[in-house]
C-alpha cells in the first residue's frame, strides 16, 4: 500500500476505537479524564489526551514490534481499573491548577499504556503484515486524536451547559461525572472477573 493510501485505510479504525458504540470502556475513562475541565481549559485538556494518545501509541508499536506481550485478560480488567482511579482522582481533587493538571497528564500517560494494550492485540497482526508499519500507526493514531477530539469537544459543550446554564457549581459537575464514570468502571470489573 502507498503511504496514503495506509492512512486513509487505518485512520478509520483508530476513530471508530474512540467513537463506536463498543469503545464505552475509552469514552468512561476520556469523560473521568476530562470531568473537571470546561471550555475554556481546552489547552489543558488536549495536553492531556495528547499524553494518552502517546502512551497509547507506544504500546501499539512496542507490540507489534514484539517488544511488549501482556495477557489481554489482565489488560482488560485493568482498563475499567484505570478508570476507577481516574474518577477517584477527579472526586478528590479541589481545582484545576498545576498540580492536578500535571497529575492528570502523568496519569493519561501512563494509562494510555494500558489501553493501548488492550487493542494492540487486534491490530498487532494487521500492523505486523503491513509494508508500511510507521504509515499505519500514524494512521490509526491520527483517527484515535480526531475521535478523542470529537468526544471531548461535545463533552465540554455539555460541561459548559451545565455549569453555566444550569448555573451548577463547577465542583458538582466534576464530582457527578467522576461518580458516574466510577460507577460504570465497577460495573465493567465486574463483568471482566468473569475472564478468569
Amino acid at each position: 500500500m502507498q503511504a496514503m493510501e495506509t492512512l486513509q485505510f487505518y485512520f478509520p479504525i483508530g476513530w471508530e476505537h474512540i467513537l463506536s458504540w463498543d469503545a464505552l470502556d475509552h469514552q468512561a475513562f476520556l469523560a473521568a479524564m476530562g470531568a473537571c475541565f470546561l471550555l475554556s481549559d481546552w489547552k489543558k485538556l488536549l495536553m492531556v489526551i495528547t499524553a494518552f494518545t502517546v502512551g497509547h501509541s507506544l504500546t501499539l508499536a512496542l507490540s507489534v514490534l514484539s517488544v511488549l506481550s501482556v495477557n489481554s485478560k489482565w489488560v482488560e480488567l485493568l482498563i475499567p481499573v484505570t478508570i476507577a482511579l481516574t474518577a477517584l482522582q477527579q472526586w478528590w481533587g479541589r481545582s484545576l491548577d498545576r498540580s492536578k493538571t500535571l497529575l492528570l497528564y502523568s496519569s493519561a500517560l501512563l494509562f494510555g499504556f494500558i489501553h493501548g494494550m488492550g487493542f494492540a492485540n487486534n491490530i498487532r497482526f494487521m500492523l505486523a503484515q503491513d509494508q508500511s508499519l510507521g504509515w499505519g500507526l500514524l494512521g490509526f493514531n491520527l483517527g484515535l486524536e480526531a475521535g478523542q477530539l470529537v468526544f471531548m469537544t461535545l463533552f465540554l459543550l455539555l460541561a459548559q451547559g451545565v455549569v453555566r446554564g444550569l448555573t451548577l457549581e463547577r465542583q458538582k459537575w466534576t464530582q457527578s461525572v467522576a461518580l458516574i464514570t466510577f460507577g460504570l468502571s465497577i460495573y465493567m470489573i465486574a463483568q471482566r472477573i468473569d475472564f478468569f
